[in-house]
């Protein structure tokens, strides 16, 4: 029992447990987001266990497809554009807070250090596609919004209307809203 896995006994081991099928298939980005990731990790192939490594898929949609901010509290992420056109970025940590970005065309590789928001933005006419590499066979995702607003049970509104300076009205808002998983 290895990262919260069973080990497979390696003598009964065969090509299945190495194996997934599909990421060429484009993902439906009809969603609020307008993007959908396809991950393949330790939960796909149970192969990748104690292997430190991962890869997912994103689809985004013509213009506007986005992959909100989040983070990887396990993983490193190295991307690369296949089809379209992101603009990428992330904030480097306190107290910097500094805002790193690029736009990627395909072939572009952008890199995400562990740990740090990121997000990435289709801003071309068509749809986009990357594929990502993750430095761990389970990276985990913690997608910002999500956590802050659409948290179970909700955190309560007096701490979000301090710590983001908002209205009590508009944390409570957003605390209604329902927050889409893409993936």
């Amino acid at each position: 029992f290895v990262n919260g896995k069973f080990c497979k006994d390696p003598k009964l081991a065969n090509a299945e447990d190495f194996f997934y099928s599909g990421l060429n298939i484009p993902r439906n980005t009809s969603n609020p987001v307008g993007s959908t990731v396809t991950p393949v990790n330790v939960a796909q192939i149970l192969g990748l266990n104690t292997l430190g490594i991962s890869i997912v898929r994103i689809d985004y949609a013509p213009y506007g497809g986005l992959n909100p901010p989040h983070t990887h509290p396990r993983a490193t992420e190295i991307l690369v554009v296949l089809e379209g056109t992101l603009y990428v970025g992330f904030v480097t940590s306190n107290t910097d807070n500094r805002l790193i970005t690029k736009v990627l065309n395909p072939g572009d590789v952008f890199v995400f250090p562990v740990g740090l928001i990121h997000f990435q933005f289709n801003i071309g006419n068509t749809k986009a596609v990357a594929f990502a590499g993750l430095s761990s066979q389970n990276p985990g995702v913690i997608t910002i919004a999500n956590a802050v607003f659409g948290s179970n049970p909700p955190i309560n509104p007096d701490v979000l209307t301090k710590a983001f300076q908002l209205d009590k009205n508009i944390v409570t808002y957003l605390q209604s809203k329902f927050w889409w998983d893409n993936n």
